[in-house]
């Protein structure tokens, strides 16, 4: 068989090796992509079809071109407020980003479950449920994380599909919602088996975050231990002095 005649359209399979190569972070955002004439002279095709990978491109919203310049990758960067109680999904969202979510990872526990976040310990009582999932923009994997969830609270939520927005079942499903979230936020390295979960190829910065949930006073609904991309985020927060200024002295 004609793998030519019968496959995807040329300028379709080159457009999938350029999107591969945003993916695995070798083109990473800001960067240019291949031009019209590198595309004819790798490919060795039209610039007709040349002109329709990057623009195929382009209308997918993976590159964004610049009149007289070029055609750049286009800066995937999200911003994560650290003072406002939302999820993934919804930060997602809100960014103009396509969200998803893939289940690597589950077990049931019995025992408990402690970390320290910000100097102080926080344990979440057994049994729990142990979560492990990578979330998705635009098919582009953001952060890995381990999410411990309270099956006091949350009883039988392993047969709910949690491939979905957690606050989203917490509400939903058990009619919880948080109150209270206490973070700690750590540079750290993407290296070695960490990558594969990436789809990177070469070591990326990344931000560890530790963190418990509340949905009452001194009542643990979850904790998590997420990594997330480094070159695909931006965490920002909002500080006001105090009410008197005078005692800070």
């Amino acid at each position: 068989m004609d793998s030519e005649k019968y496959g995807p359209p040329k300028y379709f399979q080159i457009s999938r090796d350029i999107v591969a190569l945003i993916q695995h972070g070798t083109l990473s955002p800001g960067s240019p992509v291949p031009s019209e004439n590198e595309i004819i002279e790798k490919y060795q095709v039209s610039n007709t079809t040349a002109r329709k990978a990057l623009h195929a491109l382009e209308k997918e919203g993976w590159v964004t071109r610049v009149k007289g310049k070029g055609t750049f990758v286009r800066d995937f960067t999200v911003v994560r407020a650290i003072n406002r109680i939302f999820g993934f999904t919804k930060n997602m969202v809100e960014a103009g980003r396509k969200p998803a979510t893939k289940l690597i990872g589950f077990h049931l526990r019995d025992f408990n479950h402690t970390q320290t976040i910000n100097g102080r310990a926080f344990t979440l009582k057994g049994p729990f449920c142990e979560i492990e999932r990578i979330r998705y923009a635009d098919n582009i994997p953001m952060m890995k994380e381990t999410r411990y969830i309270s099956l006091s609270l949350c009883p039988n939520i392993h047969r709910r599909n949690l491939e979905q927005s957690l606050y989203d079942v917490f509400a939903k499903d058990y009619g919880i919602h948080l109150t209270e979230i206490n973070q700690m936020v750590s540079a750290v390295v993407l290296e070695r088996d960490q990558l594969k979960h990436f789809q990177l190829e070469q070591p990326v910065p990344a931000f560890r975050v530790e963190g418990v949930s509340f949905c009452g006073r001194d009542l643990i609904i979850e904790m998590e231990d997420s990594i997330y991309r480094g070159d695909m985020y931006r965490f920002a927060a909002r500080a006001f002095p105090p009410k008197n200024p005078s005692k800070t002295h």
